[in-house]
């Protein structure tokens, strides 16, 4: 049997902690920065965890995760 291929787009975008979790970037942080709280950007800065709803998405593109 071949193996299976992996999105790529996908393997940019998640990626796996330690503990197994999938994690990825938040949004509405690459332009027009100027007019958002230091505080908000700050927050979007950090990695956040993929909802448990995505996660069977997430998984199918990534096989090899």
């Amino acid at each position: 049997m071949p193996k299976m291929k992996t999105r790529k787009s996908a393997a940019k975008r998640f990626r796996a902690t330690g503990s197994g979790k999938m994690v990825r970037r938040h949004s509405c942080k690459n332009h027009l920065l100027q007019h958002k709280s230091a505080d908000r950007k700050r927050r979007q800065s950090k990695m956040d965890g993929v909802n448990e709803r995505d996660l069977e998405n997430v998984l199918t593109m990534l096989p090899y995760v």
